[in-house]
Formats: structure tokens, sequence, C-alpha cells
């Protein structure tokens, strides 16, 4: 039986999906082991979430630093005091300079709620309304230099209804968040990951010829 997954996550707020990868670790649906929570923020609620499981968390307040490189500095020693194998940024509201991201190459991966590169940055939810797009959605993916950019992972697609707001489209994704990205860690876990090209190859992935997504469903 291969180790688990040691995992670090990043967060800055509430930490749903941190609870979501919490709750498949424990329903043995992710052979991975959370070694730390870290937070920017002492009052990241998240950081309540890891206690109440009996999980290492640690607060590192950005604003403690002179320097983004300081404070990245000290992440990346927490990390690797914690033995970390795969970053997890879970609503980290913190832009990861180059300096971070080559210390763990490949080794970071993020959710953004938008079906990347479709509106990549912030208010994604509040973008897909206000263009009016079909299907929206959530993207896993590698982090590389660029702001959500990077190999993705998985995608996750929802209906966009015409009286959708930024609020009620958003829960509606973040349902999906929760439930493709536990199983984009597992994928990692499992080595089945392959980023060739800046694409990722998912080896064995499962492949059906008619599966689709339609909306509106019927006209």
């Amino acid at each position: 039986m291969p180790s688990p997954l040691s995992l670090g996550v990043l967060i800055s707020g509430s930490g749903t999906n941190l609870q979501a990868i919490i709750d498949a670790i424990e329903r043995d649906e992710l052979t991975a082991a959370l070694r730390v929570v870290i937070s920017n923020r002492p009052d990241a609620y998240g950081l309540m979430r890891a206690r109440h499981h009996g999980l290492p968390a640690v607060v590192i307040p950005h604003k403690d630093f002179s320097s983004r490189q300081a404070f990245e500095a000290k992440l990346i020693k927490t990390l690797h005091d914690y033995q970390v194998e795969l970053v997890v940024l879970a609503g980290f509201m913190r832009l990861l300079s180059p300096f971070f991201i080559r210390t763990f190459p490949q080794r970071i991966v993020n959710i953004h709620p938008a079906l990347l590169p479709a509106f990549p940055g912030i208010h994604a939810q509040r973008q897909a309304v206000e263009r009016g797009v079909r299907i929206a959605g959530a993207t896993v993916h590698f982090v590389d230099e660029e702001t959500d950019h990077g190999p993705i992972i998985m995608q996750a697609a929802v209906p966009v209804y015409p009286d959708d707001t930024e609020e009620s489209l958003g829960a509606r994704i973040l349902t999906q968040e929760h439930r493709i990205y536990p199983q984009a860690i597992q994928l990692f876990a499992e080595g089945r990951l392959e980023v060739r090209g800046g694409r990722v190859i998912v080896h064995n992935e499962i492949r059906s010829q008619t599966a689709t997504l339609r909306s509106p469903e019927s006209v």
C-alpha cells in the first residue's frame, strides 16, 4: 500500500474546499494526509475547521513581513518542516511569486470558479453572468507563474440561468468545487497525472463518446 500523499493547504477565509478535502480523506476517498493548514489571516474560519479535526493550523500573517519574498520564505520553510509533497491553494488570497512557485514545480494546485481559460481573476462568477454564458463551472489546475493559468487537471460544468446572480451561480459552482478538488488531488496521489507540452494527460482516463451538457436543456 503506497504512503498517503502529504498535503499542505493554504487558506485565507472560510475554508469550505479545505473541509471537502478533510471529508474526502476521512471517507477514505482521498489517499492523503493533511500535514498542515496555513493561513495568512488569523481570523480565517478555516483554521477552526482544521483544529476541529486535530490538524496543525499555523498562522503566518503576511503583514508581519517586510517583503513578499520574506513572507514566502517563511511559508516555504513551514511547508518543508511538515514534509509537504503537494501544496493545495484553497481560497488563499495572495499571489504567489516565481520564487515560491519554482520551489514546488508542478506540485501546487489551485481551484478557480470558472471554466479556464475563460474568466480568470476575481469575480469570475460575476463575469460569467454579465457575459451571458450558458455554461460555467470550476477548474482545478497546476499553478504556474501566471494568474489562474497553468495546466488544467479537471473541470466541472454547471448551467447558467437567465435569472442567475453572482451569488446563485457561485453557490452552484461551489458545490462542484467540493466534488472535483479531492478527485483531482486523488489523481495526483495515484501518479496518474503527466504534464506534457503544457497539457495534463490523465492516465487510464474513463471516456465517453456521448456525454454532453447542454444549457438550455431544451428549446
